[in-house]
């Protein structure tokens, strides 16, 4: 086996929190590391806002992707956040977990909580309460969101646009693209041919 698989997420995404799990799987079904990256999703690019027949065409493409991924929940909660939420708080605090090796810990519990409507990614002390329960001291948090978080955040969203990631959830095993929770067959396809070779 060679490097790890990158799996881009946000954490608004519902298409990421679906495909979360199954990456996991991936991890004991062929001994590779998968790493998880954060992507800010820019939902409503290339919407005019100033044109109410756009917005009205972005909503109905918005209720339709929670619609679909429902068919992939697997029995998970998944309601429609009632506004399309700044990322970068959360991404930060995911980034400052992983610093102590309780990224996942965090993902996993922030994931169902926001799809549940009952975390804020934006509310600061909902955000340090979940550091704390995912077994991360907050102390520092605070600073590092002003200097080294933003910073870290940045590089990651170069990173992604440098591989090539314009949506989440995309997984990239040795410089391919798999886009898309559905593609997760053909990323074991991909690490079969890995393991053959």
């Amino acid at each position: 086996m060679t490097g790890p698989v990158d799996l881009w997420l946000d954490l608004k995404s519902p298409y990421s929190f679906v495909a979360k799990d199954p990456a996991y799987a991936l991890e004991k079904e062929f001994g590779v590391t998968v790493r998880l990256r954060p992507f800010h999703l820019d939902i409503m690019s290339g919407v005019d806002r100033n044109d109410p027949a756009a917005l009205q065409r972005g909503m109905r493409k918005i209720r339709y992707l929670y619609a679909d991924v429902r068919r992939f929940a697997r029995g998970q909660t998944i309601l429609g956040p009632k506004k399309i939420f700044d990322t970068r708080l959360v991404h930060m605090a995911w980034l400052f977990a992983d610093k102590t090796g309780n990224g996942r810990a965090f993902i996993d519990l922030a994931y169902p909580r926001f799809f549940k409507r009952e975390l804020d990614y934006e509310d600061r002390a909902a955000i340090e309460a979940l550091l704390k329960a995912a077994g991360v001291d907050p102390a520092g948090f605070e600073a590092f969101t002003k200097a080294e978080g933003p910073e870290l955040l940045a590089g990651h969203q170069q990173a992604a646009e440098a591989a090539g990631v314009f949506a989440v959830p995309t997984f990239v095993v040795d410089g391919e693209l798999f886009w898309g929770q559905d593609r997760i067959d053909l990323v074991r396809t991909k690490l079969r041919t890995r393991i053959a070779t």
